[in-house]
């Protein structure tokens, strides 16, 4: 069967393919996306080609690139041998941006009734923040700097207010980003760039400095600043991944101060989970689906725009001149034929 599908096929050139996906296998199920929901900080790196030569994103675009990687759909049919679903179910998976994908059944988590196929779009992004998140084993009362208010660090100042942090200081530059990030749990905003946020930052924590810090930007220029933002045994956590990573550097910071640096990617949780291992990919994005229904974390309201699949030019255009405009940007399947 054949749908559509948007593809990079160039450095800031994008175009809707016909592509064929065929019926799902044993173990399989075939999807109908509803909705996708763009990764602006990853996908815009991918779109503008700002990375590296023989960086590891240099490795993974290969066009035509298709993007995208969180989506919310209905199953339309199972292959042989699956048994934990059945046409009609919704599910969340790391579909790309298209109307139909064959997904393996291990691979896709049921939507609950209390969760918008909106809100389950942000699915992947959820357990992508909390593989991250639990690195630097958060102490209750900790003092938190987060970096960088996109998507990832809305998220993270959720789950560092779930966790008890003494304080969750976010730094953007962006005005609008930090309001969203104050309306979610952060306790301070700071409206500057990293290289200007130290002054700040101990006026709030004081000479013992933060405790724990998350990047979320991946600017190459933001790993040095945010090492001199800890205190003694402070611990860094990397999720923001950079595509020009020979520019960021080491400084005195890591052995004058003991300091952790953790990395975080979302190919490493555990494909199931055991009692050693917990928390795999789907146990994160169940615990991510119980706080939407408990009302203990939000998404919805930081949806700023929707573009029907057939103007997702118009969606990554935005993103590339004007992306401070923007927060979660949703591409709706529902009319694609």
């Amino acid at each position: 069967m054949e749908t559509v599908a948007v593809a990079f096929t160039g450095k800031e050139q994008l175009e809707l393919r016909r592509v064929q996906v065929p019926e799902p296998a044993a173990g399989q199920v075939l999807v109908e996306n509803q909705k996708t929901l763009i990764s602006t900080g990853t996908e815009c790196i991918c779109y503008q080609r700002k990375f590296a030569p023989g960086s590891h994103y240099d490795n993974w675009v290969k066009y035509p690139f298709f993007s995208g990687y969180s989506a919310a759909g209905r199953v339309l049919k199972v292959g042989e041998g699956v048994t934990q679903f059945r046409p009609g179910d919704r599910v969340a998976s790391g579909s790309g941006h298209q109307r139909l994908t064959v997904q393996p059944a291990s691979g896709v988590v049921p939507i609950p009734d209390g969760v918008s196929d909106e809100d389950a779009t942000w699915a992947t992004l959820s357990f992508i923040t909390q593989h991250g998140f639990r690195k630097p084993q958060l102490v209750l009362g900790e003092s938190v700097v987060v970096v960088g208010a996109g998507l990832l660090g809305q998220l993270i100042t959720q789950y560092a207010r779930l966790s008890g942090a003494g304080e969750v200081i976010v730094i953007d530059p962006a005005v609008k980003r930090l309001e969203m990030a104050k309306a979610h749990g952060a306790t301070h905003a700071l409206g500057v760039g990293i290289e200007k946020a130290y002054d700040a930052v101990i006026a709030i924590t004081g000479p013992r400095r933060a405790q724990v810090l998350y990047e979320m930007t991946g600017h190459p220029a933001v790993f040095a600043h945010a090492l001199a933002l800890l205190g003694k045994h402070g611990r860094l956590a990397l999720i923001g991944d950079t595509g020009t990573p020979a520019e960021q550097h080491l400084t005195f910071d890591i052995i004058g101060r003991d300091l952790r640096i953790f990395g975080a990617h979302a190919t490493n949780p555990p494909p199931e989970a055991t009692d050693d291992t917990p928390w795999s990919r789907r146990a994160m994005i169940q615990a991510f689906f119980k706080f939407l229904t408990r009302g203990q974390m939000k998404v919805s309201d930081l949806v700023t725009h929707r573009f029907d699949y057939s103007k997702a030019a118009d969606a990554f255009a935005l993103l590339s001149h004007r992306r401070d405009e923007a927060m979660g940007v949703i591409l709706d399947f529902t009319t694609a034929g």
